[in-house]
């Protein structure tokens, strides 16, 4: 099925998330504040795959340290749901309240970003840095594409991750909650994805 023909499908399905969320976010808001100090002793089992207080040593394991808070709850909430399919993620996600959802969040978003351990290709990053704000990367992911409210850190991410997200949501398989990444994703090429990625994948932590 081509891009196309999913498309309508696609925005029924981005309409519907929306919606979803945004009632899941707007009772999470009368929630008493979240406590990371408890959100600390929930994460244990995610630290064993995404690294040690949140810095993943796994370059297709995401690094969840100082990764936006409401981004990393409504990532669980679309894997507990089903909306975002994981074989991995799904079965860990499915048990945790929204209390559960909110404290992990908290107790990530509190933790230092390791410096990133790859080296990007110094000689392709202006044509990164140029794709970044032909796409609009910046304008949601911030200047500094460290993320803003729902919308998730880029910089110092793992390579091997942000590929194959950006692959997927071209592909339009990856759960996308309002359907814009998977809008921008399809002016990018195969090599477009791997410049961003390595660019990417090699920003420091401001």
């Amino acid at each position: 099925m081509t891009f196309a023909r999913r498309a309508p499908r696609l925005r029924r399905g981005a309409i519907f998330l929306t919606a979803l969320a945004a009632l899941w976010l707007a009772g999470a808001a009368l929630a008493a504040a979240y406590d990371a100090a408890a959100g600390q002793k929930k994460a244990e089992a995610c630290e064993q795959c995404h690294g040690p207080h949140g810095n993943s040593e796994n370059p297709i394991i995401p690094s969840l340290a100082g990764q936006q808070r409401r981004y990393i709850s409504l990532a669980l909430y679309q894997f507990r749901s089903g909306h975002r399919a994981s074989e991995q993620m799904a079965p860990l996600a499915q048990p945790l309240s929204d209390d559960d959802l909110g404290d992990i969040a908290a107790y990530f978003a509190a933790q230092k970003p390791a410096q990133p351990t790859h080296d990007s290709d110094p000689g392709k990053a202006a044509a990164a840095a140029q794709l970044t704000k032909q796409d609009h990367c910046a304008q949601c992911h911030g200047p500094a594409l460290t993320g803003q409210e729902h919308i998730p850190r880029l910089a110092g991410q793992q390579i091997d991750y942000l590929r194959e997200q950006l692959r997927g949501f071209k592909a339009a398989t990856r759960g996308d909650i309002d359907g814009l990444m998977t809008s921008a994703a399809q002016a990018l090429s195969d090599s477009d994805i791997d410049l961003l990625a390595d660019y990417l994948s090699g920003l420091k932590a401001p």
